[in-house]
């Protein structure tokens, strides 16, 4: 349903563009029930703002280290978080939006990598000394088209990059990336060593490192469900198992559980945001997965994205559409009591006060890094997590023009490189390396 939803979506985004043309970049008014879209689709409004964000992303300019003093740094609003740079998208390859952003850490070299999708590829910049950013190099979308498809995930393991699209006929791409260490003259165009055929499109991707499986989801098998790839040895991915019986995923975190429930300690545990739940996958058995436990709660819209605690006993998730469909009053970040992996309790709702719809989410250092839209990237404070109401430490504002819920803004971040940098991909704008200043 999700996907015949986007394509309709997608269809219409030309229609509706046209009937937007007469309100400028940022208009608020895309937002209001009262002479904007408020009636359509979420999926019809997401295509909407996306497509307003790639006609105005030409317009940014680069900058450099730029520190946080009251409460701004430049045109950006702040709090304990100072810029260290910027790379428009113009300088990083192009294309019509930014998407999702990861990282890597050279282990020979020790340099820092920021990772970055774009519609028409993904960028590689040299981040290494964060004011000074390095675009090293582009590889290309593995495939294109006319419609304007706009999602691109990766992940890394074992030194290589693995890259999805919902471009038909991308694959998944598998890039080296020790080959970045090559580069002589920047920036260079790079091919994938090589693609994996199992599937031709996906929405996302993740990578138990511990295990050697990647977990493709929203793809074109396995009706969107877990799609399980072998990539114990990164260019000779194989195919492993399907798993579906919850539908679609949108999103999923696999980890070789060691958390508070015994029965399942050393088993390999998925934790899946399907949609409307939730869903507790044990994956250890890929010939014959089971489902422990499919989690609703009240005010869900669209389950979109989560991260557990560093304990295993706490999975912290986003809902992408309850701000936006207004079941929930403000921008909600939903802690869920996962220590018993069967009998999950219903959630608990952490407000933080904006109207911004939040993204993706990632929890290491002790803090919480989200990333939601136009309220950008926000810090909170882990060790409040058991309370229910998170402690905000820091943010930074990638988008000053509002913090109404549209999908423009931060679409994602990185936070677990050793040295105190965030990365986060801006839809509209380009690459932001950010070092938050929380003392201690």
């Amino acid at each position: 349903m999700r996907l015949l939803k986007a394509a309709i979506a997608l269809a219409l985004v030309g229609i509706l563009v046209a009937a937007a043309s007469a309100a400028a970049h940022h208009t608020q008014g895309l937002t209001a029930p009262v002479g904007g879209i408020g009636w359509l689709d979420p999926d019809m409004k997401k295509a909407h703002d996306l497509k307003q964000a790639a006609d105005s992303s030409a317009v940014a300019q680069a900058v450099g280290f730029t520190p946080c003093v009251d409460g701004q740094a430049g045109v950006y609003p702040c709090q304990n978080v100072d810029l260290m740079s910027f790379l428009p998208l113009a300088e990083i390859g192009g294309g019509e939006i930014g998407n999702d952003i990861w990282g890597w850490e050279d282990p020979e070299t020790g340099r820092d990598y920021a990772i970055m999708g774009r519609t028409n590829g993904t960028a590689f910049v040299d981040i290494t000394d964060p004011a000074n950013p390095v675009y090293v190099g582009n590889l290309p979308s593995e495939s294109t088209s006319s419609a304007f498809i706009f999602w691109r995930d990766i992940k890394v393991y074992e030194d290589h990059a693995f890259i999805v699209s919902e471009h038909r006929g991308h694959g998944m791409q598998v890039f080296d990336l020790t080959r970045l260490r090559e580069v002589e003259s920047t920036p260079a165009t790079f091919d994938a060593d090589t693609v994996y055929r199992g599937i031709t499109s996906a929405h996302n991707l993740f990578i138990n490192e511990d295990s050697g499986f990647a977990y493709v989801v929203g793809s074109n098998r396995c009706r969107g469900g877990l799609h399980i790839v072998d990539v114990s040895e990164p260019q000779d991915p194989r195919f492993e198992a399907c798993y579906s019986e919850d539908g679609y995923t949108h999103d999923v975190q696999c980890v070789d559980y060691q958390g508070p429930d015994d029965r399942f300690t050393g088993r390999e545990i998925c934790f899946a945001s399907n949609e409307d739940t939730v869903t507790i996958v044990d994956v250890t058995d890929k010939s014959d997965p089971e489902m422990l436990a499919r989690r609703g709660y009240a005010t869900a819209a669209y389950t979109h994205q989560g991260w557990l605690t560093p304990d295993q006993a706490t999975f912290l998730f986003n809902d992408e559409l309850d701000e936006l469909t207004e079941t929930v009053p403000e921008q909600t970040t939903y802690i869920l009591d996962v220590s018993s992996l069967t009998d999950p309790p219903a959630p608990m709702l952490s407000g933080n006060g904006t109207t911004a719809i939040d993204h993706n989410l990632y929890i290491t250092k002790g803090l919480v890094y989200e990333a939601n839209y136009t309220a950008g990237l926000r810090i909170f404070d882990a060790a409040s997590i058991p309370t229910g109401d998170l402690e905000e430490l820091a943010w930074f504002d990638v988008f000053p023009a509002s913090d109404e819920p549209v999908f423009e803004g931060s679409w994602s971040s990185y936070p677990f490189y050793d040295e105190n940098i965030v990365a986060v991909s801006g839809i509209d704008s380009g690459l932001f390396v950010l070092r938050p200043e929380l003392g201690g």
